[in-house]
């Protein structure tokens, strides 16, 4: 088990398909059937949702790096656990 912050890396993403955005293909109010949902709040990764089983424990920090021409941006987010299945990632104030 890591105790570091887990790492995302922005890059352009593909545009989602349409069965991505199908809501026939999810379970009741959008979740994936059998996942855990968590939400990005706040910073460049706001509104991005990212999905685990159950039995995959998450990370209490997430690091995020920006990658472009110039410095390195990095963004740490923070687990904020909501009732049921999954959590809020917050952007860390700094």
């Amino acid at each position: 088990m890591n105790d570091g912050p887990e790492d995302v890396t922005a890059r352009e993403a593909p545009p989602p398909s349409d069965a991505e955005l199908d809501d026939s293909v999810y379970g009741p109010f959008g979740k994936p059937p059998g996942r855990d949902v968590y939400w990005f709040v706040g910073g460049p990764l706001d509104g991005r949702v990212h999905t685990r089983a159950p039995d995959d424990p998450p990370p209490p920090v997430v690091r995020h790096t920006h990658l472009h021409d110039g410095p390195k941006i990095v963004h740490l987010y923070d687990l904020h656990e909501v009732a049921g299945h999954g959590g809020e990632y917050r952007l860390r104030e700094t």
